[in-house]
């Protein structure tokens, strides 16, 4: 049964609740703490803290792929919701109080005597490329009791991040975060999220993409990894079979939507210089669902993405420097 009833908020995601703490270094700090310029690697607390230690002064916020892009929807004047998983420390009560600031409703009780929150250490050199030590801690841990089902009910779009799906339990959590959304007429959508996540689960993500998937968001490399392709056209034929609105990033060469068997470019907002590429595709997500929520045409809705990303980009962080609805009034993109 579906529900015609007007929702309370436009978005509400899924994902890693993760402290992002964001700081400058140089290649030579890279060297000494043994982490690949551009990588993302996992690290354990011991070493977490170790690189802690040593770093500069840094900005610490409520972060993980879907967070940043539910900040991004709250930017634009959304109304946005947020559902994951944080322990009961300090760091819990940094991702709690900041994420509520920018304007997302969380709910999330902490989880007293586990693990602990899950925090990513974002290394910024001078060309502005991002280096991530993430410490997963117990954002991984989510499950079916985590859900916020009346949240997931009242939000027009139900958004899912890929990069949590790693653990069984999770990936329950999805189906039936995604059943519970399909029963009150909503939409879902799913971001891939990494290359390396398709790879480790590429039948799951199919399976679950044709059961009821509405929208995808993947870059270039991750549709690629879906199909098992080295050809871009090749995966985008394939998904324009297998997917019902497909949102296909390519760096400076744009997005490329497909919906319905139509296919619209969207080319890629210039900036003067690429200070940090942290969040990009969060915030490329973030202006596409606030223009869908909204019931704005796809190419408007790409357009609103590629606005998003490109403020992004262009200052340390993955959060707006500026409101993005300042800018999309100013762009003439929303009213």
């Amino acid at each position: 049964m579906t529900s015609t009833a007007v929702t309370t908020y436009d978005v509400t995601g899924i994902g890693n609740a993760i402290v992002d703490i964001i700081g400058r270094c140089n290649e030579a700090y890279l060297a000494n703490v043994g982490a690949a310029k551009g990588s993302m690697r996992l690290v354990d607390a011991d070493e977490i803290s170790k690189i802690y230690s040593g770093m500069g002064p840094a900005v610490e916020i409520s972060g993980g792929s879907a967070a940043n892009t539910l900040a991004g929807v709250a930017s634009f004047g959304g109304r946005a919701g947020f559902i994951g998983t944080i322990a009961d420390d300090e760091f819990g009560r940094i991702f709690t109080h900041d994420i509520r600031s920018v304007g997302v409703q969380f709910n999330a009780t902490p989880v007293k005597g586990s693990l602990p929150t899950s925090r990513s250490l974002i290394l910024v050199t001078p060309d502005g490329e991002r280096t991530m030590n993430t410490f997963l801690g117990i954002s991984t841990q989510f499950d079916e009791s985590h859900l916020d089902r009346s949240l997931i009910r009242d939000s027009a779009i139900l958004y899912l991040e890929g990069y949590l799906f790693d653990r069984p339990e999770a990936m329950r959590a999805f189906k039936a975060a995604a059943n519970e959304a399909k029963r009150a007429g909503r939409k879902v959508a799913l971001t891939l999220s990494d290359g390396f996540c398709v790879d480790r689960h590429r039948a799951e993500f199919l399976k679950f993409i044709r059961e009821g998937v509405d929208i995808v968001f993947a870059n270039e490399s991750e549709i690629k990894s879906l199909y098992e392709t080295s050809n871009y056209d090749d995966a985008a034929t394939k998904a324009r079979n297998d997917i019902k609105l497909a949102v296909l990033t390519r760096s400076a060469k744009g997005s490329h939507i497909i919906s319905n068997g139509s296919d619209i470019e969207i080319a890629a907002m210039p900036i003067e210089q690429v200070v940090d590429t942290t969040g990009a595709g969060d915030l490329y997500a973030a202006g596409f669902l606030y223009g869908v929520a909204h019931g704005l045409p796809l190419e408007t809705s790409g357009k609103l993405a590629s606005l998003a990303a490109s403020e992004v980009i262009s200052h340390i962080g993955a959060r707006p420097a500026v409101p993005l609805d300042r800018l999309a009034r100013q762009k003439g993109l929303i009213s």
